[in-house]
This record gives structure tokens, sequence and C-alpha cells, in this order.
């Protein structure tokens, strides 16, 4: 909150001009969280702490992929289709079309909620898998700091 009032008061924007489209946006980002949540945990839990560093890793690779900072257009041609595989993606690019352009894209939001939908599935079983797996190797009797 106090960084969307300095954002106001600086440069002239009011992120909340954005309106019903926030929640949207942020619901669709928590919901690729739990994706990448649930399966870095799947593997520390399988491979111990050292595993760690792979969550920001892949968040570090994936920002840029993700189209965070600037439109998927700018991307060389062969990293695009990688880039709409990415739910945050198609929320970064509805979020510019709703700062820029005054507009909801419910199709980006609707494509984010169906990608997030298949992740969010293939996460939870990656996890019970690792899961499973970490039982079978007595990995969970090891772990500790």
């Amino acid at each position: 909150m106090p960084v969307t009032g300095l954002a106001a008061l600086f440069f002239g924007y009011n992120f909340w001009s954005l309106g019903v489209a926030i929640p949207i946006f942020f619901a669709n980002l928590i919901l690729t969280s739990w994706s990448v949540g649930l399966v870095v945990s799947g593997l520390i839990l399988r491979n111990g702490m050292g595993a760690e560093s792979i969550a920001w890793t892949l968040l570090f690779l994936m920002m840029p992929i993700a189209c965070v900072y600037y439109p998927v257009a700018t991307l060389p041609g062969f990293l695009q289709p990688l880039a709409w595989a990415l739910p945050p993606t198609y929320v970064f690019e509805g979020m510019r079309a709703a700062a820029l352009e005054g507009v909801l894209r419910a199709d980006l939001m609707a494509w984010a909620l169906a990608l997030n939908a298949v992740y969010l599935v293939a996460a939870a079983t990656a996890f019970r898998l690792l899961l499973d797996s970490a039982r079978a190797a007595g990995s969970l009797l090891q772990t500790g700091e």
C-alpha cells in the first residue's frame, strides 16, 4: 500500500485505478506461486535444503521469460512460445492492457487461469511423487537444520 501511494505522489500513477482487474491479476499470480512452491517443496523434501537454491534460480529465470518488465513482442521469436506457456505472461500482458488501454482482457485472464489449473494439478502430482520418493528413501528422517 505505501508503494502505491508513493507512485501516485511522485509519478502521478494510481495503481488502484485498474479496479476490478487487480484481484484477478493477483489471484492468477498466487496460483502460479503455489505451483512453483509445491514443486520446490517436494524437491526440498526429497533432496534436502540444497534444493532450495532451485527455487531462486527458477524464479530468476522465469521473470524475464514471463515478460514482467516488457511485452512479449520484444522477446526473440524462439522464446515467445515459451513465454506464452507461462501464466504470469498473460497476467503481465493483461496488466499492460489495463494500464495503457484501459481494458480488461478477459481472454488473457482465462488463459492464465487455464494454464494455472494445469500447472497446479501437475505440481500437486509432482509433490506427491517426490514425497513418496522421500519416504521410500528415508530422507524425511534426515531433514533438519
